[in-house]
């Protein structure tokens, strides 16, 4: 009598990801309790000292606006959207009117987003005094 579970194509990625799906999680509560039961739990003036030269800091000296990180993410948001019309610009012509269609519904998605943006003021800049 054959095996048909062990003959099967994918079997052995099942297994890889049942293993996985183990190890992983065992992985993560060994190395938990081996670092709680190795590390110090005195801690020590030297460790908690500035080791920069100069007079101790008592805040930050520059805040960093939120603007920089949402001029970021929407670069990164076209940027990414831009690189997806590549292929489309390769294999333009076995697509079609249908390829042309989609591209053209993906650029007025591009375009509300951008201008949603712009309406909200997120390309604006606004200078910290």
């Amino acid at each position: 009598m054959t095996h048909i579970v062990t003959e099967h194509p994918y079997f052995g990625a099942f297994v890889l990801f049942a293993l996985t799906a183990i190890a992983f999680p065992a992985t993560l509560v060994l190395q938990r309790f081996i670092s709680r039961k190795l590390a110090r739990l005195d801690t020590e003036k030297l460790k908690l000292a500035i080791y920069e030269c100069g007079p101790e800091p008592n805040k930050q000296a520059n805040s960093i606006s939120v603007q920089f990180y949402l001029f970021a993410l929407l670069f990164i948001l076209f940027d990414v959207e831009i690189v997806f019309m590549f292929p489309w610009a390769i294999d333009f012509k076995p697509l079609g009117v249908f390829g042309f269609v989609e591209m053209i519904l993906f650029i007025v998605l591009l375009a509300i987003g951008f201008i949603y943006a712009w309406v909200k003021g997120a390309l604006e800049w606004h200078s910290i005094k």
